[in-house]
């Protein structure tokens, strides 16, 4: 217990805030996006979509995975078959994927975080630069301690709705070619919760290659800023 104590003092001390932000798109003038899968699970137990696995490894098209510990843990044996792929990063998304982080006490908060760190390290060999709060939830105080931790905060650019199941892989696909711009980071879920997005996948990869886009992960993505850059507005590739 003071172990951890301690260890939470000295992220506090040695890591200061500066300037506290959730990063939701990245301003640059490549037509590039990033997309990112959430694995999580509450109440009950969630999966790894094989069928979205499959499709990204197959096409190498690179991705980024929020993961929280219970379901990093026991999907384990699949995400250490795939944890070698360099187009793949693995990120923290909590451990315990509780809704509203800026209700726990200071010490549960930054417990759940550095236990998630350990978690996906252990069993990616990759450790964490990146964090997403469960359902986008926070507040200042949160938001700085995630970065005192020296986790940078991303979010998504817009919400996919993938879980809704009336959502078609049509529409999503459709949703996509007409709402991206460059250096927006996209959303999905790989838990099983994503009612067509392995099915729509093929179909949104397509739309945004014919636009001319490729994919980068969040890191890649994050690399890619050009404060200069201005925002592009959404335009439609021409029609054969």
């Amino acid at each position: 217990m003071w172990r951890f104590k301690l260890i939470i003092g000295l992220f506090l001390v040695i890591l200061p805030v500066a300037q506290a932000q959730v990063v939701t798109r990245v301003l640059t003038s490549k037509k590039v996006v990033a997309l990112t899968f959430d694995g999580c699970e509450n109440r009950h137990a969630s999966y790894l979509d094989c069928g979205i696995i499959d499709y990204l490894v197959q096409n190498k098209i690179p991705a980024t995975f929020f993961l929280t510990g219970k379901f990093a843990y026991r999907n384990m044996t699949d995400l250490r078959k795939i944890k070698n792929y360099p187009f793949f990063e693995f990120e923290n998304h909590s451990l315990n994927h509780i809704q509203h982080m800026e209700k726990l006490s200071t010490y549960k908060f930054y417990k759940d975080i550095a236990k998630n760190q350990k978690m996906i390290r252990w069993i990616t060999g990759k450790t964490p630069k990146y964090f997403r709060f469960p359902g986008g939830n926070y507040d200042d105080n949160t938001l700085k301690a995630v970065e005192s931790m020296g986790l940078q905060v991303v979010h998504w650019t817009y919400a996919s709705g993938d879980p809704d199941k009336n959502i078609s892989s049509e529409m999503l696909a459709k949703e996509v070619d007409s709402l991206t711009t460059p250096g927006d980071i996209l959303i999905f879920h790989v838990n099983g919760r994503g009612a067509h997005t392995a099915e729509a996948l093929p179909k949104l990869v397509e739309v945004l290659r014919k636009q001319g886009y490729t994919f980068v992960t969040v890191d890649q993505l994050m690399k890619m800023e050009d404060k200069t850059a201005a925002i592009l507005p959404k335009q439609n590739a021409p029609k054969n």
